[in-house]
Formats: C-alpha cells, sequence, structure tokens
C-alpha cells in the first residue's frame, strides 16, 4: 500500500460510469432543444482564459473576480484564470473570429457545455470544478428574443419533466437607468452603513446593486424599504421592459417581477432573470437558470456594437431535481464459460459477435465459477446469456437463454444472425 491515500481537490467530483447516463441524457436534450429545435450552434472554448477577460467581463469588484476566482501565472507569466463561467469566453470567441461578420446569420446563437471553476465553499448542487450549459446570442435587441431565450431554457427543463418552473425577471434598464437607480441606492444605504454586514459594506462603495442580492437577515431587512429599480427606469427602458412582459403574456409562461432580483455579475443590462422550480418534493425554491441582456460586452472585447443575451444552467444543481433512473446499457449477451478450455473459444465468438452483428457481449476474464459467472449475468441485466461447455465446443453450437423468461434455443454457431437476439 502506498504511504499516502490520493483523494480528488475538495470541491470536485468523480463521474463514475453510474452517473454517466444522466450527464448523456443532458447532452442529448441539449442537442435537441438547442442545436436542433433553436439552431443554436455548438462551441467549445479554452478551459483558461487571461486574467483579464474574466476581470473587465465580471468587474474587478465582483465576488468571482475578487474572491472566487482560479487564477495563476505560467510559465510565460502570463496572468490566467481558469473559466469561471462561460460567456465571457463565449464574447471573446465572438470577437477574435469575427462572428459578426456579413457571412455570418444574426442573431448568431451559440450554446456550450463544460466544466467551470470558483473557489467557494463546497455544499449541495455547488462545487468548485462545476458545469454549466449555457446559450448566447449576439446580434437583435428584440423584445421577442427575450422571450424565445426564457422558453428555450424551460424547453430544455420539460424534457426532464421539472415541475413547477416560475421565471423571476426583472429589468436592470438601460446604462442611464442603472447609473441614477445605483446613486439612489446608495444614497438610501449609506445611512445604515454601519448596520450592514461585511459583504455589503464592501459592496456599497463597488457594486452596490448586489446588497439586493445578500442573504443576510439584517441586510434583508434593511432593503425593504430601499428604493426599487423600477422609479428609476426611464420611459425608454420601461417601454422595452412592458413590451417583454406582454409577449411572457402572450406565450402563457408564468413569471413574477422581482425588483431585487440583479444576478451576480456586472455585464447585465435591461432584462435579468432566473428560473425556479418550487416543486413540493424540495424544501425551498432553486434556482436552476440564470441570465439576462449585457448588450455593451461585445463592444468592450473590441468589436462592434452588438446587443446581446444568454443564460447559463447549473448541471449539479440539476441532476438533483431530475430522476436519475435513465435506462443504462446492458449487455446483449453474457457468455459463461464451463472451464478453462472454453476460453479461447469464447473470447474469439465474443469478437465475432461484437464486429459482425454490432452486440454487446460480456464474458469472464477471472476462471470463476460457473455459478459466479450467471449471477453476472443477472447482475449485469443481460438479456441472453449462454453456458459454453466442451459440448458446445465440440460441436460448434451456443446455447441461448432468454434471461426475462428462461425459455432457450440451441444454434449453431456459424449460423447465427443478428435476428437471434431480438
Amino acid at each position: 500500500m502506498p504511504e499516502k491515500l490520493y483523494q480528488k481537490p475538495k470541491g470536485t467530483s468523480d463521474i463514475l460510469p453510474s452517473m454517466q447516463p444522466v450527464w448523456k441524457r443532458i447532452e442529448q436534450a441539449a442537442e435537441k432543444i438547442f442545436a436542433h429545435r433553436y439552431q443554436f450552434g455548438k462551441i467549445d472554448i479554452p478551459l483558461f482564459e487571461s486574467y483579464d477577460l474574466f476581470a473587465r467581463s465580471s468587474g474587478d469588484s465582483s465576488d468571482v473576480v475578487s474572491k472566487e476566482m482560479y487564477d495563476f501565472y505560467d510559465k510565460g507569466n502570463r496572468h490566467l484564470a481558469l473559466r469561471p463561467e462561460g460567456t465571457a469566453g463565449v464574447v471573446r470567441a465572438y470577437v477574435e473570429d469575427k462572428l459578426y461578420g456579413p457571412e455570418h446569420e444574426k442573431p448568431v446563437d451559440l450554446y456550450y457545455l463544460g466544466s467551470m471553476f470558483r473557489y467557494e465553499r463546497p455544499q449541495a448542487g455547488r462545487m468548485r470544478e462545476f458545469h454549466q450549459l449555457g446559450a448566447e446570442s449576439f446580434g437583435s435587441d428584440s423584445p421577442f428574443l427575450d422571450v424565445q431565450i426564457i422558453q428555450m431554457a424551460l424547453d430544455f427543463f420539460h424534457e426532464f419533466n421539472l415541475k413547477d418552473l416560475v421565471v423571476k425577471i426583472n429589468s436592470l434598464g438601460d446604462d442611464q437607468s442603472r447609473a441614477s437607480y445605483r446613486q439612489a441606492l446608495v444614497d438610501y444605504l449609506s445611512a445604515f452603513k454601519d448596520q450592514l454586514s461585511d459583504d455589503s459594506k464592501r459592496r456599497l462603495e463597488s457594486n452596490p446593486l448586489r446588497i439586493l442580492d445578500s442573504k443576510d437577515k439584517n441586510d434583508q431587512k434593511i432593503l425593504e424599504k430601499a428604493p426599487e429599480i423600477s422609479d428609476y427606469l426611464n420611459p425608454s427602458s420601461k417601454d422595452r421592459f412592458e413590451k417583454v412582459i406582454n409577449i411572457l403574456d402572450d406565450f402563457g409562461i408564468k413569471y413574477q417581477i422581482d425588483e431585487k432580483l440583479v444576478r451576480g455579475l456586472d455585464y447585465y443590462n435591461n432584462t435579468i432573470f432566473e428560473i425556479v422550480t418550487t416543486d413540493k418534493t424540495l424544501s425551498s425554491a432553486a434556482t436552476i437558470c440564470g441570465g439576462g441582456r449585457y448588450s455593451g460586452m461585445v463592444e468592450e472585447f473590441g468589436g462592434p456594437q452588438t446587443p446581446a443575451i444568454g443564460f447559463a444552467i447549473g448541471l449539479e444543481r440539476l441532476i438533483t431535481l431530475i430522476d436519475n433512473d435513465f435506462k443504462k446499457t446492458v449487455p446483449d449477451l453474457y457468455l459463461v464459460q464451463a472451464d478453462k478450455s472454453a476460453a479461447a473459444f469464447v473470447n474469439k465468438l465474443a469478437k465475432q459477435l461484437r464486429q459482425k452483428f454490432g452486440l454487446a457481449v460480456e464474458l469472464d476474464y477471472n476462471d470463476r465459477s460457473v455459478k459466479a459467472q450467471l449471477k453476472s449475468a443477472n447482475r449485469t441485466g443481460a438479456r441472453f446469456s449462454s453456458v459454453i461447455g466442451s459440448r458446445e465446443l465440440e460441436n460448434g453450437l451456443i446455447v441461448l437463454k432468454r434471461m426475462e423468461d428462461g425459455s432457450q434455443k440451441e444454434l449453431k454457431v456459424n449460423q447465427l444472425t443478428g435476428e437471434d437476439f431480438i
């Protein structure tokens, strides 16, 4: 035994074979809904990028940048970071690869699925290495697109029969509206500065809108009489939000206007939303998707003026909510060796059946007893089993036993067809 037992880093997990069907189902649902139904193209972006990319997009004052980034210097003394979210990398790719060019249909619709990294306290549904499924749309400011994006996320969740889904929605307005509200919020909260939590005191100077998201009970009490952003939306922002609400009504999407909803990153403006499930089997409402408009980021990254909207779904949390009893792959046939003399024949037969008919074949490699091998055939859920002994070897026979009902049929090996395993 080694002196040290190696363990995975805190906040990470091994996705074992038993869980792979769940992840495969998520990928298939994303391809069905995002790629096929809504025609979003899949994009893969690097696991790490320039540190400045995330600092610039998220805002230096955000928790992601100030406390949660896994950043490092490489051998060339370049300051890099593991990606804490997907939007910044997708925007960088949109600009760098000139997807805004005239040869690309607008809007440019992209989706991604992969690992993200944040240094935070691990808890149920939230890890230091976690996975996100996200979508981004570039090139249209239509309120109809806002609602279609929300509908796409809901369609994805419906693939897993999630119930009691509610969209929480708000508007941060345009830059002018947001700046006016920010000042009003600072003026109000400054009178309570000494009573705020330490995090909120820090945010009051750097990112006051994030205080609205505080979970501190005393902060929440102070916020009860705080100014509401709807009072600071200019006419154009207010009109735009009303259009979004009217379309949600027309689509029959259940929603709640939540004035305290701000999202955790600095780049959002106008429509922002979260999707929560209030399924009664859960102890409390669970946020399973969040996103919104972030018009302005493409220009910050050196691209042309481009409206944009997107969302991300945390897959670990999703997995805690969905029924994980997905159909697992089971062997078509379990070949049982009656004795060692059958090993060469059985192994060659397995090879032929896999290649000729595409069958999933299992067999033993540890010289176990026939009884032990038959137990394995039962445990794996094999559809057929066959015991190969001296009689079968001498006569080139195989006796197929259907495990479901115990019925048997004897066949010549050289006359087998794919139909025999149906």
